[in-house]
């Protein structure tokens, strides 16, 4: 099973190394990770997609990574409400009687067209995992050069509360 995990992290060097060395000595698979720095530049966000066979084994890594010196906040985000995106970047083999029938394809999508050339095109494409996948899968019929993607980066959406302002006035018509 999938799981999706963050981390509040020091943003100092090393600390990439030595997560990802945990996960390694403890044979988990991390199929996506996206570090960046947060709005405390003395902060970074990680976020893993790992491969795990259990939650038992999921309850470990996140035990194992609160162990670490500068992890400063670990956590599960799998099962909850979340934003999630990923970006990718995918160069085409298209000729230019092609390129109006990608355009189409790429409108719908939301997707980018970032560099022309003579017989290939580079689309920018931003979503959630199966919305990037099937862009991708519409676009192998042109041929794909070259795909880099960014894996997902996530956290928690914001809660909404009811306004209760009892000074709140409504009309109705």
């Amino acid at each position: 099973m999938k799981r999706t995990i963050t981390a509040l992290v020091n943003n100092t060097s090393g600390v990439l190394n030595r997560i990802t060395g945990l996960f390694a000595r403890r044979h988990y698979n991390i199929e996506s990770i996206t570090v960046g720095v947060t709005e405390n530049p003395a902060v970074s966000r990680m976020t893993f997609v790992v491969a795990v066979d259990s939650m038992q084994n999921v309850e470990q890594v996140i035990k194992q990574l609160n162990k670490q010196v500068d992890v400063l906040k670990v956590k599960d985000i799998t099962d909850e409400s979340i934003v999630a995106r990923e970006l990718a970047l995918v160069k085409i083999v298209v000729t230019p009687q092609q390129r109006g029938e990608v355009a189409a394809l790429v409108n719908p999508f939301r997707a980018t067209i970032i560099d022309v050339g003579r017989e290939s095109m580079t689309i920018q494409i931003t979503g959630d995992h199966p919305k990037v996948e099937a862009f991708i899968d519409l676009l192998r019929p042109y041929g794909i050069k070259e795909i880099a993607r960014t894996g997902i980066t996530a956290f928690n959406r914001s809660t909404k509360k009811p306004v209760t302002d009892p000074y709140r006035l409504t009309l109705i018509n």
